[in-house]
């Protein structure tokens, strides 16, 4: 029987990470990191967290800055400092974000300036740092934006209304870019269901559990579950682009 040949995994040499300090994001740097990728950790306010994260990251080089995807000047600054210590990055991952729960029912309570902000920080924010770090990429080798979206965003429920709204956005805005961006990079959402982490206000373990028993796969995603999906279509997936991976426990069905 003839050997079977395998091509050696396309491992980023350079990936970029805003969100980095917690949650799917320090997974994410995790994975990358052990896999032998050089991870800049993107944070907002936290730099405390974010050399935790670096500090506890597998090999060499790794550093933190911050990436407020909010603030173009951020941004920018972020891009400058990139491009005078690696030159080119091989991938992105937009994991940064935040939301205000609101129940859907509750149009009233949200408000203009709710609604402004969560769009912003999870929809322009990613969009603003993909077009900053386009160059950098477009000069990588088989590069690859990942951007961290919601199952909400096909189901209708999560939440806010804003926030389901806005990850369809980028789904939407995924699918563009790939066509846009194509063939130097390619461009993934990753659409998990609630994840185990701070990310929404004030909610439990317990909660996620009561939710995630209703779902085919009857578990709670681990913000490793959605790294590990992130790195499959940085490294894996070199002949797909614009698509949509849930990692959602079969909520989607």
């Amino acid at each position: 029987m003839a050997a079977i040949d395998i091509p050696a995994l396309r491992i980023p040499r350079v990936a970029v990470i805003t969100g980095g300090s917690s949650g799917i994001g320090r997974a994410t740097a995790a994975r990358l990191a052990d896999m032998g990728s050089i991870v800049v950790v993107g944070y907002n306010n936290r730099p405390d967290a974010a050399d935790d994260v670096v500090r506890g990251l597998q090999g060499k080089g790794h550093i933190a800055t911050r990436i407020a995807i909010n603030n173009p000047a951020s941004i920018a600054e972020a891009v400058a400092t990139v491009t005078e210590r690696f030159e080119s990055i091989d991938a992105l991952v937009n994991s940064g974000g935040a939301t205000t729960p609101v129940p859907a029912a509750d149009l009233e309570g949200l408000t203009d300036e709710i609604f402004d902000r969560t769009v912003t920080l999870n929809l322009r924010g990613p969009f603003a740092v993909i077009r900053a770090f386009r160059p950098l990429l477009e000069g990588g080798n088989n590069a690859a934006i990942v951007n961290v979206s919601s199952i909400a965003a096909r189901t209708g429920i999560g939440s806010s209304l804003a926030y389901l709204s806005a990850k369809g956005g980028l789904d939407s805005l995924t699918i563009a870019l790939a066509k846009v961006l194509a063939p130097k990079v390619r461009v993934f959402s990753v659409s998990p269901a609630g994840v185990d982490t701070d990310f929404v206000p004030n909610r439990t373990r317990e909660q996620l559990e009561k939710v995630a028993e209703k779902f085919p796969l009857g578990r709670v995603t681990t913000p490793d579950d959605v790294a590990r999906a992130v790195v499959a279509c940085i490294v894996n997936l070199t002949s797909s682009t614009g698509i949509i991976v849930p990692v959602d426990e079969g909520r989607h069905l």
